[in-house]
């Protein structure tokens, strides 16, 4: 075999063997590859696994609009009665309240009139108490409300009594009281015009055994009543109206 012939058939030999070599490279890339046909599709889903952890709750939404208005509810059941309420008054009855209302009215001006014309007045209760505060004996006293149409100051109770000591801040102040002068004539248990004393507030060893027949009864600062057999004292001068 020539040179040539040996260099024709050396190529041929490698261009064989390159060949073969890419045969098998095909084959190998052909047995590596999926079959051909549908397996190379998407299967079917498979069934829906368990439900996962419940996540955090999200942030709250706007509020949505107010919903149509529902059929009205069932009537409850009636409560409890209620308490009765006042009395109305009409016809002859209301007139008479009216009459008498009015005249409650008037007896407070015409109290009133009078209290202006003094330089203190203190009203208690449904009283007033008027003075010029003046100081005088029991019979200026006496004279002085009468003048007035007044009488001198009498306490028909406790808290009468005790505006009676209040009434002026001056030190060793005494109260001419209108109870009977008069020893004979009820033994101080009774007004000038010999009505029964309701109140009474008699200090100790009072009123005095001791006083002959005219004693004059004061209120003192302490609250205490006494008499005085000298009814010549400057005594303060209150009347009532």
């Amino acid at each position: 075999m020539s040179c040539r012939s040996l260099l024709v058939y050396t190529n041929k030999s490698w261009k064989f063997c390159i060949h073969k070599m890419r045969l098998c490279l095909l084959l190998c890339i052909f047995c590596l590859m999926a079959p051909v046909g549908y397996s190379q599709l998407p299967g079917p889903p498979g069934p829906p696994g368990p439900p996962g952890p419940s996540g955090p709750s999200g942030w709250a939404g706007p509020a949505g609009p107010a919903g149509a208005r529902g059929m009205p509810g069932l009537t409850g059941f009636p409560g409890p009665r209620g308490r009765d309420g006042p009395a109305v008054m009409c016809g002859r009855d209301l007139l008479d309240f009216v009459d008498q209302d009015l005249e409650a009215l008037k007896k407070s001006f015409s109290k009133l009139e009078p209290a202006v014309n003094h330089n203190f007045v203190r009203r208690v209760g449904q009283k007033y108490f008027v003075s010029n505060k003046e100081r005088g004996s029991f019979s200026q006293a006496i004279e002085f409300c009468s003048q007035q149409d007044l009488e001198l100051a009498l306490p028909r109770n406790e808290e009468e009594n005790s505006a009676l000591t209040q009434l002026f801040g001056e030190v060793d102040k005494m109260v001419w009281i209108y109870v009977n002068n008069k020893k004979a004539e009820g033994h101080f248990e009774t007004d000038m015009k010999n009505r029964r004393l309701t109140f009474t507030k008699w200090g100790e060893g009072q009123p005095n055994g001791s006083v002959g027949d005219t004693g004059c009864t004061m209120l003192s600062e302490n609250g205490v009543w006494r008499v005085s057999q000298d009814c010549s004292l400057n005594a303060y001068i209150i009347c009532q109206i």
